[in-house]
């Protein structure tokens, strides 16, 4: 395999300076329009290709990004991803996305594995185990900032993007009040998550807005797996009060809890309703769908952390600072009915 060809290389065949050739590459004033060519020319002739190991030593950055995200195969990440792409590659950056499969452990390896590759910056989402996040902390040491975005750490003086579930959980539940229900449950998340203390605060909030009692029996978490939405279901209706309307933590939560409410042969949208968060485009091929679902945008959302991430890095290149200054960035979000046309209906 034939050796690579370098500056030296060049400046030894014409006789000139290493840093004459340097300049000349990268379009130096110092260096005349014939000289400037003639270095081209010989560079090209000799397939020479800058050293990116050196360029980025010399500048002090990889212009690469990390993301950390749970699981790429969840339409949600899968679209915040593509447009924190979009974002990076219009700044010339690389990103480098790796699942935590929503385990404290990888996430922290994964974190570390990062820092070690020397990305400029990072992207999170937290896995829905995690409870210690000290591995982010040790990012400020080293001077990588992070940005955070959907699910958010409980934790101060953080950057971050998040769609605001409060708002959404007053509408949704606000909705089925509407709708003339009154026993209204809620699955919620794992207690780790920030959204889901959200998604709680909303809940009570919307009865207390009408007027209602708020019986805390009626909410209850899941591991948002699909045994642990079926054991939430089975607590709320074997609940004194049975719900007849559900608002469950998102689209695949409200899945799992219509597949095992048909299995208890209750007839959904009569015996009990559901509605959902994401608006994800699985909805329409469900045979059974939410009556409604939040909106969270996460192509926006993937946007505005990729942007306050580049930002970031932009700032720190040109040193400019800003103690206590945190990026907090809320989208707001919207509730959609699903009054689209489903694929087995006639």
């Amino acid at each position: 395999m034939p050796e690579q060809v370098t500056i030296k290389e060049i400046a030894r065949i014409l006789n000139i300076s290493a840093s004459t050739v340097s300049r000349a590459l990268h379009d130096h004033p110092s260096i005349g329009a014939v000289t400037r060519e003639k270095i081209k020319k010989l560079a090209r002739e000799l397939n020479y290709e800058p050293n990116q190991s050196a360029i980025f030593f010399q500048k002090g950055k990889t212009f690469t990004i990390g993301v950390v995200l749970p699981e790429l195969t969840e339409t949600f990440f899968s679209v915040a991803v593509s447009a924190i792409e979009d974002i990076a590659y219009q700044k010339n950056y690389t990103v480098i996305v790796s699942q935590s499969h929503d385990d404290e452990q990888r996430e922290r390896l994964l974190v570390e594995k990062m820092k070690n590759n020397r990305v400029d910056g990072l992207l999170v989402s937290v896995a829905k185990s995690t409870s210690k996040y000290d591995h982010f902390d040790m990012l400020k040491r080293y001077g990588i900032p992070v940005v955070f975005f959907d699910r958010i750490p409980p934790i101060p003086d953080i950057h971050y993007v998040a769609c605001n579930m409060e708002t959404g959980t007053i509408e949704a539940v606000s909705y089925l009040l509407k709708r003339g229900h009154r026993a209204i449950g809620l699955i919620n998340g794992p207690a780790t998550l920030f959204a889901t203390n959200e998604r709680r605060e909303g809940y009570i909030k919307a009865m207390v807005k009408n007027r209602l009692k708020f019986d805390p029996t009626l909410t209850v978490n899941s591991d948002l797996t699909e045994e642990g939405t079926q054991a939430a279901l089975n607590e709320l209706l074997h609940n004194k009060r049975k719900p007849t309307a559900i608002v469950t933590f998102n689209d695949y939560v409200a899945l799992y809890a219509i597949k095992h409410a048909r299995r208890l042969s209750l007839e959904i949208n009569k015996d009990i309703e559901f509605v959902s968060y994401a608006n994800l485009p699985l909805i329409d091929y469900m045979d059974h769908i939410p009556i409604a679902s939040v909106e969270q945008f996460p192509h926006l959302q993937g946007q505005k952390a990729a942007e306050i991430l580049l930002d970031l890095l932009a700032r720190k290149e040109n040193a400019i600072t800003e103690p206590g200054a945190y990026y907090n960035s809320i989208v707001e979000s919207q509730l959609v009915e699903n009054i689209r046309k489903r694929p087995f209906e006639e």
